[in-house]
Formats: structure tokens, C-alpha cells, sequence
């Protein structure tokens, strides 16, 4: 989820925390679990600095060991060796568990989304993505927004706070049965289909499909009951040839492939080498897919000229990327 989700998500729970008796009567521990979690909420997203080195780092590591299994575990040991020294008259014991719940649900939550986490690491490396609610939820953000505002009037922060999750518990569970339908959809309309990769918007019916079938890729839109394909590509294995494997040993391709399940690669021949670029044909936006990986080769000495991994939304803008002092063409 974003960060501002997060942060609500924290409080939220702070408010939760006043069911536990221990908390209520002890406003040591009140302060401590407000502090616990919050910052259990928002610390596996320290990896965001990763961002200041390079995208490639980013990438390849965002959502990655800090939402791990062993990190969820310690995170919270941390958290509590920060908040003791300074409120010593705190139970260690429910700060500590109120905090873990706040790693948890960080790093529950952020599976529902399309770019996932490495939430199972270390039993297995892979992105666990289900793509099931969008990054930022509207719904989520303004149903704690309510929540703070019937706390700070009437009071009552954990009755509130139940209800509130009770009804996010249930919107969870119909957003899950609403993408298995849309799922089961896609497989009637592509009966070939080995793999459908959905993500969602702010709109609650409105998907970006991917599909990786048995001799195409299709790129579409879901709205509503409707089922759109915009793009169709022929799936070919990628070459094992000597551009390509020369390619691959760049930093920024080899991010790219640790991260996204579904791409087109090509070569583009230039005056004097190749671009080499992958494609994940999962974020099409108004007829730009906008996550790429491109790599240049010189033909001669079959070196690594530049390359990159990220974001970008227009050829103009990779090409700055690639050649920043020159706007290489």
C-alpha cells in the first residue's frame, strides 16, 4: 500500500490496542503501542532509500528482506529497543505485540497489490503479488478517515476500530471473490491462458490485464463485465545469442527479470550496436507501457554502452535516461 494508507493503518490500530486492558489502564503503554504501531506500519518501507543509490537497487530490493518472515520478526524487536529506554514504566510484552500485529498487517496488506512483496523469504524468492486491491484504496484511506473522526467526537477508539475492520475484512473478501471472477472470465474468453496477471485501479471494476497464453501475450482492459484486448503479441523464448546473454549481465536487465513475471523483449539494431529492451506488458497507460529495461551494446566491442530500469513515459525521456549528458538518439 502507499504510505499515507500505512500511516492510518497504524493509528488504526493504536485505537484498536484500547481493547486490551492493559493498555487502558497503563498510559505508559498507551504512548508506547501509539509509537509501536505506527512505526511497525511504516518501517519494512525503509528500503524506499534504496531509490537515493539507483533504480536497479530499488527494484530489485524494494518489498523485498525487510518484508520478509524474519524481518517481520525483528522489526519489532527493534522498534521496542528504541521506545523502552525512554518509558520504562511500559509492559514490554503487549508493546511488543501490538507492534508485531503493525509489521504483520503492513506486510499482509501490500500482497494484495499488483507489485507484491517477497513476503515468504526465505522458504521461497518470489513476488507474492495477487493483485486483488490497488496501491492506493480510496476506500480503506476515507473508511479510517471516518473511523478518527468518530474517535475524536464520541470516543470509543477500540469498539470503532472493530467495526471498521470487521467491514475492510469483508471488503477484502468481496474484492477476492470479484478478481477470481474476472479471472475465471479471462480463461473462458482465452481458453489457451497459462497465467492472468490483473491490476487494479482506484475504480473498483476497472483492471489492466495481462495474460501470458500458450503462443501470445494479450494485453487488455477489464471494465465492469467487459473484457478488452488491446494489444496481442507472439510469445517467443527470449534468444540464447550473444547480444542477448551479453545484455543480461547488465545490473538494470538483471533487476528487471528478479521482478516482472510478464514481457516482450526486442533488439532494436542503432548505427554502431543494439538496444535490447524488455517490456512488462502489465502497466499499459494510454498506449505506452511505461516499465522498461533497455540496454545498449556497441557492435564492435560488444560492450555495455548505457542502460536503465524504471518508469518512463515517452521515448524522448528513456533516451535522456540512457545518454543523460548527450539525449542520444
Amino acid at each position: 500500500m502507499d504510505t499515507g494508507t500505512h500511516v492510518v493503518m497504524g493509528l488504526g490500530l493504536a485505537g484498536l490496542a484500547t481493547l486490551d486492558p492493559v493498555v487502558t489502564q497503563n498510559p505508559a503503554t498507551t504512548h508506547a503501542i501509539l509509537f509501536g504501531t505506527m512505526a511497525g506500519s511504516l518501517i519494512p518501507d525503509i528500503d524506499t532509500v534504496l531509490k537515493l543509490k539507483n533504480n536497479a537497487i530499488y527494484i530489485r530490493h524494494h518489498r523485498g528482506v525487510t518484508h520478509s518472515i524474519p524481518a517481520t520478526f525483528l522489526w519489532p524487536i527493534l522498534i521496542i529497543a528504541l521506545i523502552m529506554p525512554f518509558n520504562h514504566e511500559a509492559n514490554v510484552v503487549h508493546v511488543g505485540l501490538w507492534t508485531f500485529i503493525g509489521v504483520f498487517l503492513h506486510v499482509f496488506v501490500d500482497i494484495f497489490n499488483a507489485y507484491g512483496t517477497q513476503a515468504v523469504r526465505p522458504i521461497s524468492y518470489r513476488w507474492v503479488a495477487l493483485g486483488i486491491i490497488n496501491i492506493f484504496d480510496p476506500f480503506i484511506f476515507v473508511i479510517h478517515i471516518i473511523g478518527f473522526a468518530v474517535w475524536f467526537l464520541f470516543g470509543h477508539p477500540g469498539f470503532t476500530f472493530t467495526v471498521i475492520y470487521i467491514v475492510l475484512f469483508i471488503y477484502y473478501l468481496w474484492r477476492i471473490y470479484h478478481h477470481h471472477k474476472v479471472v475465471k472470465r479471462v480463461k473462458a474468453i482465452l481458453p489457451d491462458t497459462l497465467d492472468v496477471f490483473l491490476s487494479p485501479t482506484m475504480h473498483w471494476s476497472k483492471y489492466h490485464l495481462a495474460v501470458k497464453a500458450i503462443d501470445f501475450y494479450y494485453v487488455g482492459e477489464v471494465l465492469g463485465g467487459a473484457i478488452s484486448i488491446i494489444d496481442t503479441f507472439e510469445r517467443i523464448p527470449v534468444p540464447d545469442t550473444d547480444v542477448i546473454n551479453l545484455a543480461k549481465k547488465d545490473k538494470n536487465l538483471k533487476a528487471f527479470l528478479s521482478f516482472s513475471p510478464i514481457y516482450r523483449w526486442q533488439i532494436n539494431p542503432f548505427e554502431g550496436g543494439y538496444e535490447v529492451r524488455f517490456t512488462d506488458l502489465r502497466y499499459l497507460s494510454k498506449s505506452h507501457y511505461p516499465f522498461v529495461a533497455a540496454v545498449w551494446l556497441d557492435e564492435d566491442n560488444k560492450e555495455i554502452i548505457s542502460s536503465f530500469t524504471g518508469w518512463v513515459y515517452s521515448e524522448e525521456k528513456l533516451r535522456k535516461k540512457l545518454f543523460p549528458s548527450k539525449g542520444r538518439a
